[in-house]
């Protein structure tokens, strides 16, 4: 199936969405211990207690970028990508003027392609930075309006208005829409996977990451990116908020050079979701 029938079979998905089964569970559960509360007695203590497990489990998923439990969760490219030996090197938190430019120049000069998750009002204050980013041949999708701290305390009207803004901030900037997302840090709630079915989106995290908007030292990026890197890796690198090492340099300009001649070496290519997730 080609990419166009995909991105129209999204954009055509039903409104209503099919809750995952922990979230049935859960309300199920929060039936269960009030019914107990109210008919049993002394039973109350226990059901405030199993409410409060409950709670604390759904946290976690929500806590854990990679977890699928509240919803489809992209961790890794399909099988038809990874026979192609492709793997998807992310760039989250730009478009940063400094940054991203030389971030452009690397991957051109290695030949690679990668996909650039973009806070809105960063495209907003500097416009002709993703449009070139589209025009040299890589991604922009959606990574929120703001870049919110509280991202993943919103409810649905507040993930709505954060998506929904930079979505059509990035389509009339670029020309092209968004069809995945990353919330900021991973981190999100149960309201998050119905709002991103509505707007026809893909929630994408990935297999490994380099934590380089704290780690000054640009070997252990790479350690951790590289260690086991194989056919159909979702990498995650900044060039928004990158740390810097010792000398001043972002770490993810150290980082690109020897990390995209080793996907060269392994007979790798990094391609763009919308190419890799087309199939």
């Amino acid at each position: 199936m080609g990419k166009s029938a995909v991105m129209s079979t999204i954009a055509s998905a039903p409104e209503s969405w099919p809750w995952p089964p922990i979230v049935r569970a859960s309300v199920g559960w929060h039936l269960l211990a009030v019914g107990a509360a109210v008919f049993v007695p002394g039973a109350a203590p226990w059901a405030i207690g199993a409410i409060v497990l409950n709670h604390v489990l759904i946290t976690a998923a929500g806590l854990t970028p990679r977890s699928s439990l509240l919803g489809p969760n992209v961790t890794r490219l399909p099988k038809a990508a990874a026979d192609r030996r492709e793997i998807a090197l992310t760039i989250d938190d730009g478009p940063d003027p400094e940054v991203t430019p030389r971030v452009l120049d690397l991957l051109d000069a290695h030949g690679q392609r990668a996909t650039f998750f973009c806070i809105a009002d960063c495209v907003l204050a500097h416009p002709a930075l993703a449009r070139e980013i589209v025009a040299r041949g890589h991604s922009i999708q959606n990574h929120t309006a703001q870049h919110r701290h509280n991202f993943s305390f919103l409810g649905p009207r507040g993930f709505a208005a954060e998506i929904s803004r930079a979505q059509q901030v990035l389509e009339e900037t670029t020309g092209q829409r968004p069809s995945c997302f990353r919330a900021p840090a991973g981190l999100r709630n149960p309201f998050l996977a119905p709002v991103l079915h509505r707007l026809g989106l893909l929630l994408v995290s990935w297999t490994r990451r380099g934590f380089d908007t704290r780690e000054r030292d640009a070997a252990t990026v790479l350690a951790r990116l590289t260690r086991g890197l194989a056919a159909g890796d979702i990498l995650l690198l900044h060039d928004g908020h990158a740390a810097r090492t010792a000398a001043g340099r972002p770490v993810v300009l150290e980082v690109l050079p020897p990390l995209l001649a080793r996907i060269r070496a392994d007979g790798l290519r990094a391609v763009t979701l919308p190419e890799a997730l087309a199939a």
